[in-house]
């Protein structure tokens, strides 16, 4: 095809923004549908950011012929069910992150991909942001030397315990607490740079019972047969702190993974800044990606190949603590 004309599935917060806005300036790319159960929500999306058509039905959207590709941005319960039916349909799918709630749910979506013989992309947009283009860069480099160990902090405080738990820290919708919705991020960065994650070990608990998810995991990672990694994540505490720091025989690069702070380089010579803003809309070079492997001028560097190994690294540090309460996903 030579221009993509998408179709949105769940026009929520993350829409307008962070991803919404990607689809309409990427070349190649039109945003022509968009749909919500809530259709006055929906048309209010439409109206405001000049798309032709809205819908109340998702079956509509999946069924106009207008329509050439499908992002679905809604919570993750519902990501393997519009995910499959938009493959069925006959439309390519980029799905909003994590995958899904597990990998079970991710092996689902694949294989209907393969039936499809269909592209499936996942937005796990920081593997295309020019910020983590310069980390791989310096990596690559050799400003560091080899690469041996990585450590992750990622802390914040407990959210107000309210009446009413957003569906972030409701496992049944999300897959599990702020650590699936965060970390997958992390995760996902981590594999880019460094390659697949081959070992993990870990603990999860709840400290802040603010809801029944998990809000402190701990983690021990290994990447191939020369890098080893720790993580925290504790969403409990008394502080912000956002580090990856990746350690190497000849020096060490800091950054974080949700704010815009220059890069740490630190090596013998000394510790240099390096600037690294994020673009205005964060998911756009993704977004672009997607759409040139779609019109066949290049490749995307995030799909649902890749995501789903980060499923499985999150499965395994939640697996004693979903087991422990009870959280079953059908």
């Amino acid at each position: 095809m030579d221009t993509v004309r998408w179709g949105i599935i769940g026009v929520g917060d993350v829409t307008e923004t962070k991803s919404g806005p990607g689809f309409r300036h990427a070349e190649r790319s039109e945003l022509v549908a968009v749909m919500r159960r809530d259709g006055a929500k929906a048309a209010d999306y439409a109206r405001r950011h000049g798309v032709p058509r809205w819908y109340d039905d998702a079956e509509a959207l999946l069924n106009d012929p207008e329509v050439d590709a499908v992002y679905v941005a809604t919570p993750p319960d519902s990501h393997r069910d519009y995910t499959v039916r938009a493959l069925e349909a006959g439309k390519p799918v980029y799905l909003e992150k994590p995958m899904a709630r597990t990998t079970s749910e991710c092996e689902e979506m694949l294989a209907a991909a393969e039936r499809a013989e269909l592209p499936l992309f996942v937005a796990y947009y920081r593997r295309s942001m020019s910020r983590f283009a310069t980390v791989q860069e310096l990596l690559d480099g050799g400003a560091i030397g080899r690469v041996h160990a990585f450590r992750v902090e990622n802390l914040r405080p407990a959210p107000a315990a309210g009446d009413q738990v957003p569906w972030r820290l409701r496992p049944e919708i999300s897959g599990g607490g702020l650590f699936v919705d965060l970390a997958s991020h992390t995760l996902d960065l981590l594999d880019h740079l460094l390659g697949p994650i081959t070992q993990v070990h870990g603990h999860a608990l709840n400290i802040s019972g603010t809801s029944q998810a998990e809000d402190t995991v701990s983690g021990t990672f290994q990447v191939g047969s020369a890098v080893v990694g720790t993580g925290l994540w504790c969403y409990a505490a008394g502080e912000d702190r956002d580090l990856v720091e990746i350690i190497g025989t000849e020096g060490s690069l800091a950054f974080s993974s949700f704010g815009q702070e220059p890069l740490r380089l630190r090596t013998g010579s000394g510790v240099r800044e390096i600037e690294a803003p994020y673009p205005a809309t964060v998911q756009q070079p993704l977004i672009q990606a997607v759409v040139d492997e779609l019109t066949g001028v290049g490749v995307s560097p995030s799909t649902g190949t890749s995501a789903i190994r980060t499923a499985r690294v999150v499965d395994t540090l939640l697996a004693d603590y979903r087991s422990e309460h009870g959280f079953i996903f059908a």
